[in-house]
């Protein structure tokens, strides 16, 4: 793996090689020239058997290569539009630029989710065999796979999707006004036909399942489910929280405003059942800076992404032949339907983090939503 990151570093530094003649049966020009979208050299040939003598083709020989050796010189590369002169330009700057413009954007709730569109762009294309590393590369095929990233396997509804198309069309409008793009690749990308949200709560067998299952096949996924149901935590959130975020003394997970979505620090409670759970996997046994869910869902110093759980869910789900509406959000939505039943929507709602108990019904359908005792008993005047 280092030496292959060697060789890419060096063909980098190493741009190009000086373009030779060859001739014989078949006259032609070739050279090397570094591919950014590849991450390494690549021959690119130019013919001259289109010209009639030999004397022509050294003259016309002679002439390509004092120019190609020129514009190789100036950071030329056939591989790129070489009109665009700023189409070396990092994706990474790009973004990085674009999230100082979001900064500046006077309503929070449309710059907190643009963000947040950006992180999982990044991610989508760290996910890459080969990830684009320049503006140029955001064309229609790099946008089309990311959509089909967030329908398919982020599992989300086609409004979702489109309302990302729309984002990508304003990324790439903003890469125009600075000449990193020339055209914008979105024009040329349909929406799909919307559908009511697909996700549903577990039901009470189905939750049962999923613990007989785990419990046997892998405690650790089981740990992060019970989270989800229990604590209600985000997923993206739950990817942050680290081992000194718990405090068994007061059984509570603490929810820092840097890792929380609506950049609001708060605390949640932890049940009997996670604390017992933790305690048998001997998760307190790692230090308080280990992150509670590593890449192979235990302890770990260095964070992975959010997506470890719904990797880890899609294997489930396929296991268990569950329907795509059971995702590893059901999890909340589960928790918060039989908390709400069993303590009381005011319960559930502190405990998710809601600001409003709307936002907790918003969770529960209607038949989950639970009734006062007081109306049952109250002396009325009929």
């Amino acid at each position: 793996m280092c030496s292959r990151k060697k060789l890419s570093s060096q063909a980098e530094l190493q741009s190009y090689t000086y373009p030779k003649l060859h001739t014989g049966k078949s006259w032609y020009i070739d050279f090397l020239a570094y591919d950014p979208a590849e991450g390494r050299l690549k021959r690119k040939k130019y013919t001259l058997d289109n010209i009639p003598t030999k004397t022509q083709r050294r003259v016309r020989a002679a002439e390509l290569i004092s120019s190609i050796l020129k514009l190789l010189r100036t950071g030329w590369s056939p591989w790129v539009d070489a009109n665009a002169s700023t189409s070396y330009t990092l994706l990474d700057v790009a973004l990085e630029k674009y999230e100082k413009y979001l900064s500046r954007l006077d309503r929070y709730k449309t710059q907190k989710s643009y963000q947040s569109r950006v992180n999982i762009l990044r991610e989508y294309n760290a996910s890459l065999p080969i990830p684009i590393k320049y503006v140029y590369q955001f064309d229609k095929g790099f946008i089309s796979g990311f959509l089909d990233y967030i329908y398919y396997e982020r599992e989300t509804t086609g409004r979702t999707r489109n309302n990302y198309k729309g984002w990508c069309s304003s990324l790439a409008a903003y890469f125009i006004e600075h000449a990193w793009l020339k055209e914008n690749p979105v024009e040329k990308i349909r929406n799909v036909e919307e559908t009511a949200k697909k996700r549903i709560p577990l039901t009470i067998e189905s939750l049962k399942q999923l613990k007989t299952y785990l419990t046997e096949k892998d405690p650790y996924f089981l740990l992060a489910c019970m989270f989800e149901y229990y604590t209600f935590i985000r997923p993206t959130e739950l990817s942050n929280i680290k081992i000194g975020d718990i405090s068994l003394k007061e059984q509570s997970v603490y929810v820092s405003a840097e890792i929380s979505k609506n950049k609001r620090a708060g605390k949640v409670a932890l049940n009997d059942n996670l604390v017992r759970m933790m305690l048998d996997l001997k998760i307190f046994e790692h230090h308080s800076g280990c992150y509670l869910f590593g890449k192979s869902m235990k302890p770990a110093e260095k964070r992975a992404s959010s997506e470890i759980f719904r990797r880890e869910w899609l294997k489930l789900r396929k296991a268990l032949k569950w329907p795509e509406a059971y995702q590893f959000y059901s999890l909340k939505d589960s928790g918060i339907r039989d908390l709400a039943n069993s303590e009381g929507i005011v319960v559930a709602r502190d405990q998710a983090r809601h600001t409003d108990v709307s936002t907790t019904n918003k969770y529960l359908s209607s038949r989950d939503i639970p009734v006062h005792n007081e109306p049952k008993h109250f002396d009325g005047a009929l």
